[in-house]
Formats: structure tokens, sequence, C-alpha cells
């Protein structure tokens, strides 16, 4: 016995319609489990935006239509006659590589359709590694092309793609790009000195030395001599008191 093939979501199926209800109708397309299509999901003449009162305006018992797979659950498969886009917002991630075709050029860009609710956006600066004036020098309307996303902004509905960021670097602009390494710059040397030099030099140390040694005796005498004098006032006080009393 021949396994059944695994229905997945998005994928396209001719199925012949078993019977119409209020609120949709049974589909058999070759399935064991139910496949059912709900009246939201039925379009006329080709039209999703065309409302649909009634399910028997569109489906008929044994009528023979394409239907796609809109959700497969345990129970039941869920259909609809509204192509699905091939990429969803859940599916667009960035760093993946995506293809696609240019159908809107602007000063500041090409619009690229793939698959989504809306079109990517290449900016100007991510079309080439080269300096680019008009989008027209690189690619045109029609043109497939293969570019990296960069970003996804659903609550905008914006996709940001490039086309540079799955280019190698040219070498020129590798070279200009490259850091120049780093001269080691040489420790100075002190430069030797002459006996002369050097007497002159010790004989400032010296004196440099003399100046803080005598700084520093100044300072000792001055603080004795502060001492001193606190002391004699301090003796000053005291005899003027005794004889007070």
């Amino acid at each position: 016995m021949e396994q059944e093939k695994e229905i997945k979501a998005k994928e396209r199926y001719t199925g012949t319609v078993l019977k119409t209800t209020l609120q949709g109708a049974l589909v058999d397309i070759g399935s064991e489990i139910p496949a059912f299509i709900h009246i939201s999901q039925v379009v006329k003449d080709g039209d999703p935006k065309t409302q649909i009162n009634s399910i028997e305006e569109v489906l008929e018992k044994g009528q023979k239509l394409d239907f796609w797979v809109k959700r497969v659950r345990k129970d039941r498969i869920e259909l609809t006659m509204k192509e699905p886009l091939a990429l969803e917002w859940r599916e667009i991630k960035p760093d993946m590589t995506i293809k696609g075709t240019v159908v809107r050029l602007e000063t500041f860009g090409a619009f690229v359709e793939i698959g989504a609710e809306r079109p990517g956006l290449i900016h100007i600066s991510e079309l080439s590694h080269s300096y680019v004036r008009t989008p027209g020098e690189v690619v045109r309307e029609g043109d497939e092309v293969e570019a990296k996303v960069l970003e996804v902004n659903r609550r905008k509905k914006q996709i940001k793609l490039s086309i540079k960021a799955l280019q190698e670097l040219p070498e020129t602009l590798q070279v200009q790009q490259e850091p120049e390494p780093a001269q080691q710059q040489e420790e100075p040397q002190e430069p030797e000195l002459t006996a002369m030099e050097i007497a002159l030099r010790n004989a400032m140390e010296k004196s440099e030395k003399g100046k803080k040694d005598e700084a520093s005796k100044k300072s000792r005498k001055n603080k004795r001599s502060s001492a001193e004098q606190e002391e004699l006032l301090s003796r000053t006080l005291e005899n003027k008191v005794g004889k007070d009393s």
C-alpha cells in the first residue's frame, strides 16, 4: 500500500467540492483527513476583495477547482482559494538570502518583489561596493536579483535588503580599508655624557639636595622657635594668674 503523501501548508491541490454549507464547503483533495474551506477563503472571479454573500455563488457540488493548504490540523485540513505568500512575515529573518524581481526604481534605491506582503527595498548604498549615482546603473526593472535581508520591521511593513552584502569586497577597497600596521617606535636612548657633563650634573644634584636640606632645617627651626614662644607665653600667663590670686 502506497504511503500517503504528507500534506503541508501552502501546497496546491486540485480538489472536488463534496458538499456546501452556510460556512463553507467540504473538498476532496485525496487526503484521508477531511478538507474544508471557509467562506472567507473563497475567491470570486479571481478577486480576493470581492464580497461573497453565499457559498453557492462560487462553489457547487462536484466542481473541480484549485485550492491551497492554509493550515493542517489533527482532525482537518483548512483550505483557501487565495494564493498564499511565498514568504510570511514570521519567515523573513535578517541574514537570510532571498531571490526576487526588481519591480520599481526610485532615486534612493530599488524595490524588489520577493513574494512577501510588501516588496523589499535595496537602498542605493546597498547596490554595490562602488559609488552608485542612480540605481539604474546597477539594476533595471524586471531583473532577477539575489539579496541578503538586513532588517525586517513588521510594524512599519519594511524589508531592507542588500546586494553588496553578498559580494566580495574589491581588492582596491580592501587595501584602502585595511589599517596600516602600526610602526614600532624605538624607545629614545639617553645620549652618552662626557666627563664634564657628568660632573656638572652631579654638582647640580648636590646643589638641589643642599637646598632641600637647608629648607628642611629652616622648617624644623621655625617649628622649634614657635614651640618656645608658646611655652614662654604659657608661663607668663601662669605667673600673672598666680599674682592676681
